[in-house]
């Protein structure tokens, strides 16, 4: 009897640059291979002559032909093309951030939801230093806007809750982020000194959206590489990067930038994590499990109050029965209450919280999932 073989899939091209058009590379990839897509495609800015700033000097604009497009059908068209080939190399879980202006944005976000797209959140990239508007004839165009989608709706996309609260200084991260454009040494120059790329993006933006959005070792797409902000970031967070660049000059910039990069120190790669994403411990597995008896006491956060440990996990005090959250509300007189770091339990005369309990047995769960079968 003889068996099929079967064709194994391709090798993903982790940590390099394909050349060529974007559609074509994508196509040549494995289908569900990435965890996150960031595209900077282009804005179609529909430029008329040049720009002069009063002094008469001539400004730097986004006029170069890989941003020119014959009319508004041709660029809707290749937008179709380029999200459909991105949303088949998506995971099931997997998400895509697009940035765009006001001349793009809008036809990104229509495509999107054509396609199946789950919209997530729009992110306004507010500039602190804005290019002024030098005819004085429109507002100074001061921020892009950014689109975060997963692959479908229900999707469990990945987002880095606590972590973004930990890089805001302890405040829910909001849907407006300053950040300056990029300038000093940061903007990379070609050998005439000008800019090497016009559109070159600050990775301050891209060390927000990777640490929301991914975790180390995930495969990071960037379909517009450009320069190569995207890769660079990733390559320092420790994930993996495609980058896809059809301009010989940009690969050239990427590549050289890359090979400066350093990835940070592993223990520094990890984020705080969300505490949702934590897998679920009742207070009844703690007592199945002996790490506290019934009859035992608990005591509350300033030992005004105790409970005893009951046989089923609940909690008996003065007047009041149930869970550690319920009675811990009522002797509050509050609507709720964290009974896991409410409740202390009394160890060689130190009061300990309950929460240590819950995060051993944590432990031993991580342990045992990551454990070879």
């Amino acid at each position: 009897m003889t068996t099929k073989k079967t064709a194994e899939a391709p090798a993903l091209p982790l940590n390099q640059i394909l050349s060529g058009d974007c559609i074509e590379a994508m196509e040549s990839l494995p289908a569900g291979s990435v965890d996150l897509i960031f595209a900077d495609p282009p804005y179609n800015l529909q430029l008329k002559g040049e720009l002069h700033r009063p002094d008469n000097s001539r400004v730097d604009a986004v006029d170069d032909h890989w941003d020119q497009f014959s009319s508004f059908a041709s660029y809707d068209e290749f937008t179709r093309r380029w999200l459909a080939a991105a949303r088949r190399l998506l995971k099931p879980n997997g998400a895509i951030w697009v940035i765009g202006s006001y001349h793009n944005v809008f036809r990104l976000g229509a495509e999107l939801q054509n396609q199946g797209y789950w919209i997530l959140n729009d992110v306004v990239w507010r500039k602190s230093n804005p290019m002024p508007n030098f005819r004085g004839k429109r507002l100074t165009n001061a921020h892009e806007t950014l689109i975060w989608a997963s692959r479908g709706e229900g999707a469990k996309y990945t987002f880095n809750y606590e972590a973004l609260k930990a890089l805001n200084d302890g405040v829910q991260m909001r849907s407006d982020w300053v950040i300056p454009i990029c300038t000093g040494h940061e903007r990379l120059k070609d050998d005439q000194g000008d800019k090497a790329h016009p559109t070159q993006k600050p990775e301050a933006l891209l060390h927000r959206v990777i640490v929301a959005t991914t975790n180390p070792g995930d495969v990071v797409l960037d379909p517009f590489f450009g320069t190569g902000t995207t890769g660079a970031v990733a390559k320092m967070l420790g994930r993996d990067f495609i980058g896809i660049e059809r301009e010989e000059s940009y690969r050239k910039a990427a590549t050289e930038r890359l090979a400066r990069i350093r990835k940070y120190d592993a223990s520094a790669l990890e984020v705080t994590g969300s505490k949702r994403a934590e897998p679920r411990v009742p207070f009844g597995q703690v007592v199945e499990r002996g790490m506290l008896r019934p009859g035992e006491e608990l005591f509350s956060v300033g030992n005004r109050f105790k409970a005893k440990v009951r046989a089923d996990g609940t909690l008996i005090g003065n007047d009041v029965k149930g869970s550690i959250h319920q009675v811990g509300a009522a002797y509050e007189g509050a609507p709720s209450c964290n009974g896991w770091t409410y409740w202390h339990f009394r160890r060689d005369g130190k009061m300990i919280p309950i929460d240590i309990l819950r995060q051993q047995i944590r432990a031993e769960m991580e342990a045992e999932a990551a454990r070879p079968n």
